[in-house]
């Protein structure tokens, strides 16, 4: 007889902040919680990320994803504005009630880690970064002239975006995030993105950094690892700690 299927908690909240579709997952633990802010990559939503919303409120994190621009349940088209949105999402998840709203980190995938990254360096109100298998530009503007990026966007929009892109180096942005903790994830097998890139990243950022690189694997494969999201979350979470003045 088949066992019946477990039933995932629903997000705590659904709802729209400034034009993004957002998730929100609350911890049931008593507050304040560090925040975490959810960043899908290119072709994804912010509905795919519900296991580490769910697994980042089970650690004790207030966590919300949301649908970047020209995807999801999102009406606008992607655009550069994308990543000033990181930032106005962070602000958000850090005036809820309950969240401390000085350990708020985004953690992004592929595209997203693109983002999230540019985003930390960027924005005073993000402390943090996970970062799953990171794009850098010359991934996008690749993926964005040979069509394979999967978004909605006008060609002026796409125009816009290449530009915008060639003007960001994300190697320059990991080094701009000076003391803020990052932690790269990638898979040696990632089809898409070289893991060297997460290694060359790695080498440029300050401390506190660490870097996890798995055998085989493919571009997605490092995104659900149950295990490595307890990893991710309990780093970052010991990197904020030990940056923050006793008492």
């Amino acid at each position: 007889m088949a066992r019946p299927r477990r039933s995932l908690a629903p997000p705590s909240e659904t709802g729209e902040h400034e034009g993004r579709p957002y998730l929100a997952w609350l911890p049931s633990s008593p507050p304040p919680w560090p925040g975490m802010l959810i960043v899908h990559g290119a072709g994804s939503q912010k509905s795919n990320h519900g296991d580490f919303g769910r697994a980042s409120a089970a650690a004790g994190w207030a966590a919300l994803a949301y649908d970047q621009r020209g995807h999801g349940d999102a009406t606008d088209e992607m655009s550069p504005e994308a990543l000033a949105d990181v930032g106005r999402m962070a602000r958000f998840l850090g005036a809820r009630d309950g969240v401390d709203a000085e350990r708020v980190c985004v953690r992004g995938s592929s595209m997203g880690g693109f983002v999230a990254i540019h985003g930390a360096a960027t924005s005073a109100a993000i402390a943090g970064v996970i970062a799953i298998c990171p794009a850098g530009e010359q991934h996008l503007l690749r993926g964005l002239r040979a069509g394979t990026l999967e978004f909605r966007a006008s060609d002026r929009a796409r125009a816009d975006l290449a530009a915008w892109m060639g003007e960001h180096d994300l190697r320059d942005a990991v080094e701009l995030l000076g003391a803020k903790p990052l932690i790269l994830i990638h898979a040696e097998g990632d089809e898409r993105i070289p893991s060297e890139f997460s290694a060359e990243l790695y080498e440029r950022a300050a401390e506190p950094r660490k870097l996890i690189l798995l055998p085989g694997g493919h571009h997605r494969s490092a995104q659900h690892d149950p295990e490595l999201q307890g990893v991710a979350l309990r780093w970052i979470d010991r990197a904020l700690r030990r940056g923050r003045p006793a008492g």
